[in-house]
């Protein structure tokens, strides 16, 4: 121990202070946040095969086009969108079933996905996954992942190779392939793994109804992990958020977007605020150390920068700090995601992202590390983040992932 931090307890104890007021002891703790992209095992992907080589299918992209500055697809394409749904819901055997495998496109685009999506070119994907999260564990002493597009319990164990014994695995469970999941070093928690508290959060599911089809769809929940970490609790909020309204600002092609724009994506995204913010606080009440980090599918670093006043938050010029009123949909006034949930009720702080590793190819902006202000006030250094490289072969036909790792390691 320092000897500035010795003679700063003992001040403490000569004042009678309890032990839980006095200065606590932090240790560093590496944790990633990694997007695996329609991660599953290799039934998984031969279940995919099967559904999409059926002629009636013939690998159609199941997702609707609409053209980059406007707010709908035309017509015809929402005709061919609804009849390549209708031909895949047949071929999986029902709306349920074909929720629960990845669609055509999952894996690329193609002009022959038939000779492309083999099972050896899949087990190249695994092979770079799993060569990833052990280079993040290994050499970056990663204890903490939390992991985006991921099918099953099953296929983490398989990407965490040599150090599957290692860790604790838990998963969200969702009625779509989708959904999320944390691994995390046995040896970081006080407590049992049996005694640590993983709880979904199915509210952020939100259903999208698409055209025709007798159920919605639903988009990813949310998952919290709760840990004792040095003798206090830590929570972690694992988050894949909706896609599709991730700019601020028009740029490369993407227009910008508040989410109280006329937009699909966004008006999905939207109605996930109140929802992540409601949680957010609930959590900051029990356990002032956390952790939201996961895929945003949002800009929040751009919407940081920009110049927005408090009365602008909302379309209403309301307080963000105040209640937030829902429509019949769910949705709220709010114009912005980080200035709407980083309100000051809990204060959060953006870890920044300072490094990119050479050969990190990846959808960029959309991984993010937020921590807590009490986590903020005990680190004795910079706080950065850094996007670690997937491991990948040359010409691999299907990416190991479309995301990069983020990581930080945080004094807890």
């Amino acid at each position: 121990m320092p000897l500035s931090r010795f003679i700063f307890l003992l001040a403490f104890l000569s004042l009678g202070l309890p032990i839980s007021a006095q200065a606590r002891e932090t240790a560093p703790v590496g944790i990633a946040t990694f997007n695996m992209a329609w991660a599953g095992t290799i039934d998984d992907f031969i279940r995919h095969v099967e559904v999409c080589s059926v002629p009636e299918v013939n690998w159609c992209n199941s997702r609707i086009r609409t053209p980059r500055g406007t707010q709908r697809a035309a017509p015809e394409e929402e005709i061919r969108t609804r009849r390549c749904r209708e031909a895949t819901m047949v071929a999986a055997g029902g709306f349920e079933a074909m929720m629960m495998t990845a669609p055509c496109n999952a894996y690329g685009k193609r002009k022959h996905p038939a000779r492309a999506e083999t099972v050896e070119n899949y087990n190249a994907k695994l092979s770079g996954l799993r060569a990833t999260v052990e280079n993040l564990i290994q050499n970056e002493n990663i204890k903490i992942i939390a992991f985006q597009e991921v099918k099953s319990r099953e296929v983490i164990e398989q990407v965490l190779g040599d150090f599957a014994g290692q860790f604790d695995v838990c998963v969200a469970p969702h009625d779509a392939f989708q959904t999320l999941a944390f691994a995390w070093d046995k040896s970081i928690s006080s407590v049992p793994s049996n005694a640590s508290s993983c709880v979904p959060n199915p509210h952020l599911a939100i259903g999208e109804q698409f055209q025709g089809e007798p159920v919605g769809h639903r988009v990813r929940p949310g998952l919290a992990l709760r840990l004792v970490i040095n003798g206090a609790p830590v929570s972690f909020l694992n988050i894949h958020l909706k896609s599709g309204c991730a700019n601020l600002k028009t740029g490369r092609g993407f227009a910008g977007h508040k989410l109280t724009d006329p937009d699909p994506a966004c008006e999905i995204l939207n109605r996930q605020v109140p929802i992540i913010e409601d949680w957010v606080e609930k959590v900051a009440t029990e356990t002032p150390r956390f952790v939201l980090f996961g895929d945003f599918n949002r800009r929040i670093d751009e919407e940081e920068r920009a110049p927005v006043a408090i009365s602008e938050v909302r379309t209403d010029g309301s307080d963000p700090a105040g209640s937030n009123t829902k429509d019949e949909w769910g949705g709220v006034k709010s114009s912005y995601l980080w200035q709407e949930i980083a309100d000051g009720f809990p204060v959060m702080h953006q870890v920044p992202l300072t490094s990119t590793e050479r050969g990190c190819t990846g959808l960029k902006g959309l991984d993010h590390i937020v921590i807590s202000n009490a986590i903020w006030q005990s680190q004795s250094r910079e706080l950065s983040s850094r996007r670690i490289a997937v491991v990948k072969t040359y010409r691999q036909s299907i990416v190991t992932s479309d995301h990069c790792p983020n990581i930080t390691v945080l004094e807890l």
